[in-house]
């Protein structure tokens, strides 16, 4: 510890070191080009003239012009010359010395008074102390191995003294001069030891771990130079053997050159970032990793699309519906809304407005209608008069969310989802994709594929869609998406309102008989190897295949039928047992296909129809299948053998059987009104039955049917045979609104009915039915349920002699 009783004074000229630190024991050599070094060296010199000795000067750091509190008593060994010729002065540190007040002395320099600090130790050294001593050398001599400076090592060991020791580390070249300072200021000897000794550890600590980290990279850097030499000579390797086998390896390294093929694509900006970060990583990858696999199978897709390759639009609009005229009879609204869709688009291009805030004029539409309509077929119509390609995407069934947004490139075999591999089957990014089926997309635990198809179809938002695997953003904004489905219904709300709806309610017989003899015959003669020449099928003929053999909404059963009638035909001939060629009649019909299935009822015997009894009223109803005609027959039971109260049969709805208890409730509050003998609802049973009982039915359509029925019942007067409805009925005998009126119409059409009841309020959804059966039909409009009695049943003098009583 320091002795402050043996200290004294000593006045000395102060030599600043800036940014350097000496301690007690080391020897500096320094440059006297420095005015304030040899001013003091001067002073000091000066002053040792008068006294015996060496002259003495006082070494104080200074940092950022601030001297610290304690310096070093140095002497002057030597002056003389420096390495590089410059004049300069040995000088040895000696002792610490706290510095006092300025004083006055010879020369320029600054002189100060100091208090020297003398340091004494117990002897012998505590235990401590000397495992200190020991463990200091072993750092120190540890560390100058490893910068081979073994000729310092032997003066280190030498050293005995504690604070010889711990001033020997200001020599360290890694301490700063913050450290260098705080063993300058700490005059316990031990404790500067102590401190020295943490200082170096630390050093060494750091040193293992850069050396550590310097051999991995080392190491990482060897086997990438060894990797790189490998590839070099398998390159090599390869291409020795491709030009023994004849083949061409400039293809060949070409094909594997993805940097390349990259750069000389025609991609956008992003997706060229995109592909490059991943050719990176691709060179970076061993071939051994699987990484490898899927980087280059997302390559080949990327680069596979077709990023900026459109098809021309063929804006001849007056070409265009011929196109549709001449491939599918009817269904003009459809046409009419494809003619539109160009008309505006050859507008916008024209004007230069082909982009609009990232998006183009691409459409979304819905074609909704039943089965066998030219839905699918129409698709491939709208891309031949737009003069783009067509791509169809079957979505009926699928129920993995992926199959639209495809799936992360991480699993085995991934692949992007259908609308991105339907751009890359098309070839351009402006195609028609059909989306057949949509309303029969399924959802379970992979996710919900029509939550997926939002974004697809939502034009808002379709221009920049990120499918999963790609992860890049694909305009959809150009392409034309046209959906098929059987019932809106089916379809979830949010998509359904995301496109625009296009109904396909069916044909007319008119019109089926049109695509039987231009479309369906063609295309069944060339299946069946017959020519036009050798079998002709009359208009009768097809007329009646159309009403009586087949009653449908589309044409595929008729389509089924005249397949089946050609191949008779070629069979017969075939067999020797008819002549070629050969006209096909009406009267043919029956020896070729049979019986016909669908007579119309005003076709039949008077006392075979349905309606030939009272309590039997026909009505209108709409399934996926389109329009059809329901029957709806009511009966009383005996009072007694029947409970009183209401029987629905039929597998009915719940709907459904609210219209039944509505009409009831309205004869029974309006049956005085109505002249009909109410008393019998009060005491018998009524039983209301809809026929085909394995159909499911539901609505409120048939609310007026249930009540004609319940009225023909009860009056005894039947219901006319050439006569159908449908509306909603209220307690007060309002006739409602309902739906499907243009398909309601068409099924009463084709059963054969002449006059039709429907509601006040949808007397506008007549401008939707064609004209051509309009003038066929006698269509009476109702507000209310005494009108639909006095049109629906027959006089009192066609009543039946007895009420009909249920068993």
């Amino acid at each position: 510890m320091a002795d402050e009783s043996t200290a004294f004074t000593l006045v000395l000229p102060v030599l600043p070191l800036d940014g350097e630190v000496v301690l007690p024991g080391m020897v500096v050599p320094l440059d006297l080009s420095d005015a304030e070094v040899r001013a003091a060296v001067e002073a000091a010199q000066a002053a040792a003239r008068s006294e015996s000795g060496k002259p003495k000067v006082l070494l104080v750091p200074r940092i950022d012009g601030t001297y610290a509190k304690t310096g070093v008593l140095g002497t002057v060994e030597q002056v003389g010359r420096l390495a590089d010729g410059d004049p300069g002065a040995l000088i040895r540190g000696r002792d610490r010395v706290r510095i006092g007040a300025g004083t006055t002395g010879p020369g320029a320099a600054l002189w100060v008074e100091g208090v020297r600090v003398e340091e004494t130790l117990p002897d012998p050294l505590p235990g401590q102390v000397t495992e200190l001593v020991k463990e200091y050398k072993a750092l120190a001599s540890t560390w100058l191995k490893k910068r081979g400076a073994w000729q310092v090592v032997d003066r280190v060991q030498a050293i005995d003294g504690v604070s010889a020791l711990a001033d020997n580390s200001g020599y360290s070249p890694f301490l700063t001069t913050d450290q260098k300072i705080q063993l300058l200021e700490t005059t316990d000897p031990v404790a500067r030891l102590k401190l020295a000794t943490q200082q170096l550890r630390d050093h060494l600590a750091e040193q293992d771990v850069a050396e550590t980290i310097a051999k991995d990279v080392q190491e990482g850097v060897d086997k990438q130079q060894r990797e790189f030499l490998l590839r070099r000579q398998l390159e090599a390797v390869r291409k020795e053997l491709r030009q023994l086998n004849g083949d061409s390896a400039d293809s060949a390294e070409e094909s594997d050159d993805y940097r390349a093929r990259v750069e000389a694509a025609d991609l956008p900006e992003k997706v060229r970032e995109a592909a490059l970060k991943e050719v990176d990583k691709l060179e970076r990858s061993s071939d051994q990793s699987p990484e490898g696999s899927w980087i280059r199978t997302w390559l080949d897709t990327v680069l596979e699309m077709p990023w900026n390759e459109r098809t021309e639009d063929a804006y001849d609009i007056q070409g265009a519906k011929e196109i549709l005229d001449a491939e599918h009879a009817g269904l003009d609204d459809v046409k009419e809304r494809i003619t539109e869709y160009l008309a505006v688009r050859k507008r916008r291009g024209e004007r230069g407005l082909g982009v609009i805030g990232g998006r183009r004029g691409g459409a979304v539409l819905a074609l909704v209608g039943p089965p066998g309509v030219g839905k699918t077929s129409l698709g491939e119509s709208v891309a031949h008069a737009m003069g783009r390609k067509f791509v169809r995407v079957a979505l009926g069934g699928v129920r993995d969310e992926a199959e639209i947004r495809g799936h992360r490139r991480t699993y085995v075999g991934a692949l992007p989802g259908r609308v991105v591999r339907a751009i890359k089957e098309a070839g351009s990014m402006n195609p028609v994709v059909l989306l057949d089926e949509i309303d029969k997309v399924g959802s379970d635990f992979r996710g919900d594929p029509a939550a997926a198809l939002l974004e697809v179809l939502d034009p808002a938002q379709n221009h920049t869609f990120r499918d999963h695997y790609l992860e890049v953003e694909l305009d959809l904004s150009d392409v034309v998406f046209l959906a098929t489905a059987n019932v809106l219904e089916a379809i979830p709300e949010a998509l359904a309102d995301r496109m625009e709806i296009v109904r396909l309610d069916g044909y007319t017989e008119d019109e089926k008989v049109v695509i039987a003899r231009d479309h369906l015959l063609p295309r069944q003669l060339e299946r069946a190897g017959l020519t036009g020449e050798e079998v002709v099928i009359d208009e009768g003929a097809l007329r009646k295949l159309a009403s009586e053999y087949t009653r449908e909404a589309g044409v595929r059963t008729l389509e089924r039928t005249v397949a089946r009638l050609l191949r008779k035909v070629a069979a017969q001939h075939e067999l020797g047992e008819r002549e070629l060629p050969f006209t096909v009649r009406e009267e043919d019909l029956r020896g070729l296909v049979g019986r016909p299935h669908h007579v119309p009822e005003s076709a039949q015997d008077p006392a075979e129809r349905r309606t030939a009894v009272p309590g039997v009223a026909t009505g209108l109803a709409v399934t996926g299948a389109g329009g059809d005609v329901l029957f709806v027959e009511a009966s009383l039971a005996d009072p007694e053998t029947g409970a009183a109260g209401l029987t629905l049969t039929g597998q009915l709805g719940d709907v459904m059987k609210e219209s039944a208890q509505i009409a009831l409730s309205f004869l029974r509050s309006h049956g005085a009104e109505l002249e009909l003998p109410v008393a019998d609802l009060k005491d018998r049973g009524v039983h209301i039955h809809f026929p085909a009982g394995a159909v499911p039915k539901d609505g409120p359509s048939a609310g007026v049917t249930m009540t004609t029925a319940l009225a023909s019942l009860l009056s005894g007067r039947l219901v006319r045979t050439d006569v159908a409805m449908t509306g909603e009925v209220s307690l007060t005998g309002r006739v409602l609104p309902i739906g499907g009126v243009k398909q309601k119409l068409l099924a009463a059409h084709r059963a054969g009915v002449t006059t039709v009841i429907i509601p006040k309020r949808n007397e506008a959804d007549l401008d939707d039915v064609p004209a051509e059966v309009l003038e066929k039909l006698d269509v009476h409009a109702v507000t209310d349920v005494r009108q639909v009695l006095e049109l629906a049943l027959a006089p009192a003098g066609a009543v039946a002699p007895e009420v009909p009583v249920a068993a």
